[in-house]
């Protein structure tokens, strides 16, 4: 616990200007983009649980705890997966990088695939 909490950044200082705050870290409340902003929260739990549960699955082929077969179809589910989240990103206008949100000093909710 204690090394988690070095891993984190000290907050902000608070400006004396709230017009020079930065942007990103501010709320944008618009109700007539309600429903895609909801849309975009949606798709980034998925992507998240996608990405969770892919690092699962290479844990568990690194342990040997999966047959070949199931390991084929493991990753064909997940990149089907991957597949369809994108092509929902881009209807909606959207590309996978967009839906990283940025949690200020703790940095950003996904971590970057490499």
């Amino acid at each position: 616990m204690s090394r988690a909490f070095r891993l984190v950044q000290a907050p902000p200082t608070p400006r004396d200007d709230a017009r020079s705050a930065d942007a990103a870290h501010r709320i944008h409340a618009d109700p007539d983009t309600v429903g895609e902003d909801l849309l975009k929260l949606v798709l980034t739990l998925i992507e998240l649980l996608r990405q969770l549960i892919e690092r699962q699955a290479l844990r568990r082929v690194d342990v040997g705890d999966l047959t070949d077969e199931q390991e084929e179809e493991l990753g064909a589910t997940l990149l089907a997966l991957h597949d369809s989240l994108a092509e929902l990103c881009a209807e909606h206008g959207y590309s996978l990088e967009d839906l990283n949100l940025d949690l200020g000093p703790l940095g950003t909710l996904l971590p970057r695939e490499d």
